[in-house]
């Protein structure tokens, strides 16, 4: 789809609101298909048209993020077990 009104954003299509109405039957088939899109209203991106099916992306977990920022204890298989079992078997 040529012409004015049409970009792009983060790799989707731009459509202005204007060009939507104009071929929404087309576009309602290409993000049926998968091709997501997004539609601006005077150049402002407003709403993400996706198929209904299609998850969106999870963001990739990043690992060690918190290196450094908290400390495990030498004893974190052991601590509190004395209360523990002592709430799981009572006090002897």
């Amino acid at each position: 789809m040529a012409g004015t009104g049409v970009g792009e954003l983060n790799g989707l299509k731009v459509v202005n609101i204007h060009e939507a109405k104009t071929h929404l039957s087309r576009l309602v088939e290409e993000a049926a298909k998968g091709e997501s899109f997004v539609i601006a209203k005077a150049g402002k991106p407003m709403v993400k048209v996706i198929r209904l099916d299609q998850d969106e992306p999870k963001p990739k977990r990043q690992l060690g993020f918190l290196k450094g920022k908290i400390q495990v204890p030498d004893d974190f298989d052991t601590m509190f077990q004395d209360e523990i079992e002592k709430m799981f078997y009572g006090e002897e």
